[in-house]
């Protein structure tokens, strides 16, 4: 089975070596060079336009940014796709854009899934959480490839066409509230009646058998054993568009989401100030399990 990858920056090239690892045989096309000349050397066989990918594969992964772009790269890819074929977004596209796009091409019998991935830099190695969405008998077809990518007993059908990445959406919004609590408590550890505790040794005993022990307090931990003082870090944090659409479909749906919409807002604060300690890990942490942007304190720049 051929499988076409078309973005192959950190996480699409994730995806491709854990298909190549799992036999398959993977040809792909990304717009930055250094993106195709390393996922050549994994051993992709990369090709000169998305279009080409459509030629030399029936099932097609696009790992984009969310928007315009996708829908952009299906009209390239349009022309070369034949009844049949399959294309898998599994980036963090809006739930009703994938519906939309699933109705388009369902015209010209070209199926169309939305598969909310989750498992960040570490997802290479560990493998993927999918949440897939679309016709059930597509993800019956699909299933050995999801298999591959996915980290054992990771991935599972939710539901008919864009219930996928409305899943990942949900997912996202909770990720936002998670790593603020995370954050404001170690905060208060910091700035709180007893000096100099040793917050990595805090978060270390914490992983061992407490209520709120997870990946993210791992990577806390992480982070805190290389520098507790953060003083060089500027307190700015970036944020995507799937917490925004969750607090949005919260609204429209009348149920309330305080720790979300909270976490949303803090991190608007953040960008019309210097931020605080809370934001300085969060921003760090997104870094840790994701490559996100994290900025230096003295520059505003990008580490």
């Amino acid at each position: 089975m051929n499988i076409g990858i078309i973005g192959l920056g950190v996480m699409g090239s994730a995806i491709a070596h854990r298909a190549i690892k799992a036999g398959f045989d993977v040809v792909g096309f990304d717009t930055h060079i250094e993106h195709a000349r390393r996922a050549r050397m994994m051993g992709v066989n990369i090709v000169e336009c998305a279009p080409l990918v459509a030629g030399n594969a029936r099932i097609i992964w696009l790992m984009l940014p969310a928007g315009p772009v996708v829908d952009q790269v299906i009209q390239e890819l349009r022309p070369m796709l034949h009844a049949g074929d399959i294309i898998i977004d599994g980036g963090n596209s809006f739930f009703q854009d994938s519906l939309r796009r699933y109705q388009a091409l369902q015209k010209d019998e070209i199926f169309f899934v939305d598969c909310g991935t989750s498992g960040g830099l570490r997802g290479k190695d560990s493998g993927f959480c999918l949440m897939v969405g679309g016709d059930f008998p597509i993800f019956e077809r699909i299933e050995p490839f999801l298999k591959a990518v996915a980290a054992p007993d990771g991935y599972a059908y939710i539901g008919p066409s864009g219930a996928g990445h409305y899943v990942k959406m949900v997912h996202n919004g909770i990720e936002y509230a998670l790593m603020q609590a995370y954050a404001e408590g170690f905060h208060l550890l910091k700035e709180g009646y007893y000096e100099h505790l040793d917050l990595a040794a805090i978060a270390h005993v914490w992983e061992q058998g407490s209520v709120v022990r997870s990946w993210l307090l791992s990577l806390l931990q992480e982070i805190l054993q290389e520098d507790q003082e953060l003083h060089d870090i500027s307190g700015r944090v970036d944020q995507g568009g799937t917490g925004r659409w969750t607090a949005q479909e919260a609204h429209a749906r009348t149920v309330p989401m305080p720790c979300l919409e909270q976490a949303l807002a803090v991190r608007s604060w953040s960008h019309k100030t210097t931020g605080n300690y809370a934001t300085k890990l969060i921003a760090l942490m997104r870094h840790k399990f994701g490559g996100h942007r994290v900025y230096k304190k003295s520059e505003d720049i990008p580490v």
